[in-house]
């Protein structure tokens, strides 16, 4: 039978030992074996430290997001074969899409956010200029620089492919190389994944490496530059935060462990109304999807005391018509759990939960299947139960399979602190059209919750659902959950950094972050600044236009052109009255546009475009008669990887003929790399 391999210090490993049997979840057969005996744990963290960091931090953001756009096309062309792995896990093929196109799809988000959100650069400027001193020659700023370590990632076995690409994907864009430890039950398809990633030739050596098996001393060996991620159980996560090696320096842990999720009905979805419907069909969802073996599926299902039969009976009717067996059969909807062990778990803390109430769908011992043997395979029926919400059990036990408790509540506030009982989750839903209970609900929970979402006749079309973690929104929780954050978009990537505060000259802090610090020098030249290519245009190249004078009929035309005839502008009396003015004024988005035609280069030339401002603000009123003067720096420069131009972000600061700050802003423009 063949040995899992690991890929470590840029070779693949298979051990010379027996290994552990790995089995079909459907069939029971024997598929592979696993072992991580012979792996050199402190060799493989050091590749990943001395080869694969140095590589990956040579290139800047918007460069290793290329390269994930790419791994991810690569990754979807060979899908099919991770989907018939995959079914050898108990996974239907909508399983199997959350799992391998969910995991692809993070690789396309990251890759966009890293062009969208970040530099092109290899330092992250994080905030706005502190200013530290009177006269401006002292300041300070934060910066993001990539941990020098490596991100060692543990996962679960529930989603062998997107797990370990939903940890990748921001400790690749932040510049850390990773590897991969994952759950034994399911590595055969986390192999055929790096596989993949390596056979695609992309990315560079020790950006990525994996150990099938155990993770034997790896901790060990950990340094305060290097990150675990982990997502298990509560248990698990106790233990590997608490290792000797993570304690004594330090070492950034993230953990995302079980969760009791639940899921409130409001009073007013009453049977027939949309959001009744609903909460019943996204319960019977969350309990079959993966059978039910989600860390985000709905354990807890709480509703109105009064609306707990006609949830019971209809949820049960839907459940009944939910087809059970081998995910090769189109008519499965269903399919197994991961293994026989993961089913005798699953039968464990079920007997836990029946201590606090009875079955109103399924049975714990007994299932119907198609295409299978039910004994031979890990199948399991779909149970829903009913309990006393006082009693304990449900709050604290949670069945790993395709198992939710309704539990009865009287009024938003007893929802709201049943809720809490489960000691942090990774989400909650609330169903309901009744604002108020919504917004009551949702304030009252979400210290318990890293995630929730409000579900109801609007939303209901486009909605992901209640157990679909996105790489845009942090995928946590407090407390039982584990204290955690992934994902959450750039926020992912940050943690992968480490944040520093650098305090220095504007001189220095426009060298340290290749940002135009105010108070640094300003190159002016012959040229127009808008005259030169990305190419040949510099950091604090600038231009200074003007004064152009103000007029009272400069005003009076920009109000009855534009239709703005606030007071402000068009009565005196009424201006003068007003304690900011005493008079009338210009209006702001006039001096801007002087400000535009004062600094502009008319001619064709490399600007290709202005596409937008920011943070402008108008500091200094202007008055009829005031002269105008306008400085433009050149203040970041961004080269666009995959086209013919980049972005210029441009400081422009506007003073009336006191050196008053009239108003600041960022002018953002298109300019070619080339004449």
């Amino acid at each position: 039978m063949a040995m899992l391999r690991s890929y470590v210090s840029g070779r693949w490993h298979t051990s010379s030992e027996e290994g552990a049997p790995l089995h079909d979840a459907v069939t029971g057969e024997e598929i592979a074996r696993i072992s991580s005996a012979g792996v050199d744990m402190a060799a493989a963290l050091d590749h990943g430290r001395r080869v694969g960091g140095p590589a990956l931090r040579e290139l800047t953001f918007h460069q290793r997001g290329a390269l994930l756009k790419a791994l991810a096309s690569y990754l979807r062309e060979h899908r099919e074969e991770l989907y018939a792995l995959s079914a050898r896990s108990g996974a239907t093929r909508t399983d199997s899409l959350i799992d391998v196109d969910g995991g692809i799809g993070v690789l396309f988000t990251y890759a966009s956010k890293a062009r969208r959100e970040l530099p092109n650069d290899t330092v992250y400027v994080d905030g706005a200029l502190e200013p530290l001193s009177r006269g401006g020659t002292f300041v300070g700023r934060h910066v993001g620089t990539p941990l020098r370590g490596v991100a060692v990632q543990i996962n679960a076995f529930n989603f062998p492919l997107w797990g370990p690409l939903e940890k990748f994907a921001p400790a690749f864009v932040a510049g850390v190389p990773t590897l991969i430890k994952p759950a034994s039950q399911t590595a055969y398809l986390t192999e055929k994944l790096v596989e993949l990633v390596l056979a695609s030739g992309l990315l560079p050596e020790g950006s990525v490496q994996l150990v099938s098996g155990g993770a034997g001393d790896l901790l060990d060996h950990l340094t305060a530059q290097d990150l675990v991620g982990f997502t298990g159980s509560a248990s698990t996560a106790r233990l590997l935060r608490t290792h000797p090696a993570v304690v004594r320096s330090s070492v950034r842990f993230n953990a995302e462990a079980d969760s009791l999720n639940c899921s409130i009905l409001g009073p007013d979805a009453t049977p027939g109304t949309p959001e009744f419907d609903l909460f019943v069909t996204q319960l019977v969802s969350e309990m079959t999807t993966k059978a039910g073996q989600k860390c985000t599926a709905i354990r807890r299902a709480l509703v109105p005391a009064e609306l707990l039969d006609d949830v019971a009976e209809a949820t049960r009717d839907r459940l009944a018509r939910v087809v059970i067996g081998n995910p090769a059969n189109e008519t499965v909807r269903m399919g197994a759990l991961a293994g026989l062990e993961q089913r005798e778990e699953v039968r464990r803390s079920l007997k836990a939960l029946l201590a606090a109430g009875e079955v109103v769908y399924g049975s714990p011992d007994t299932v119907e299947v198609v295409d299978a043997d039910a004994e031979r395979g890990a199948f399991l029926s779909p149970v829903l139960l009913k309990a006393d919400p006082d009693l304990p059990q449900p709050h604290e036990v949670e069945a790993f399979g395709p198992v939710a408790t309704l539990l009865p509540y009287s009024g938003a506030a007893h929802a709201v602190e049943l809720a809490a009982r489960g000691a942090g989750s990774l989400v909650g839903s609330v169903v309901s059209f009744d604002t108020s209970f919504v917004r009551e609900v949702v304030l009252g929970v979400a210290p318990w919750h890293g995630r929730l979402l409000v579900l109801d006749r609007e939303d209901a079309e486009e909605s992901t659902g209640h157990g679909s973690p996105l790489p845009s929104l942090v995928h946590g929780g407090p407390g039982r959950a584990g204290g955690g954050e992934e994902m959450g978009g750039i926020r992912g990537v940050l943690h992968h950094l480490q944040r520093t505060a650098v305090q220095g000259s504007p001189r220095v802090l426009t060298a340290v972050t290749g940002q135009w610090t105010a108070g640094a020098e300003r190159t002016e030249s012959a040229e127009h600044p808008f005259r030169k290519s990305l190419a040949e245009l510099k950091i604090g190249d600038a231009v200074v236009a003007g004064p152009r004078v103000v007029t009272l009929a400069d005003v009076e035309h920009f109000a009855s052109f534009t239709g703005d005839t606030f007071y402000a502008h068009t009565d005196e009396e009424a201006a003068a009255a007003n304690p900011f003015f005493g008079g009338r004024v210009a209006h702001g988005y006039l001096v801007v546009s002087f400000a535009a035609g004062l600094f502009v280069s008319p001619e064709p030339g490399p600007v290709l475009a202005n596409y937008g401002l920011d943070n402008l603000r108008f500091l200094t009123p202007t008055f009829p008669g005031d002269e105008l003067t306008v400085t433009l720096t050149a203040k970041q420069i961004t080269p666009r990887e995959d086209q013919a131009y980049g972005e210029v972000r441009w400081d422009a600061d506007l003073v009336n003929q006191k050196g008053e700050s009239v108003a600041k802003y960022d002018v953002l423009t298109l300019v070619a790399k080339t004449r």
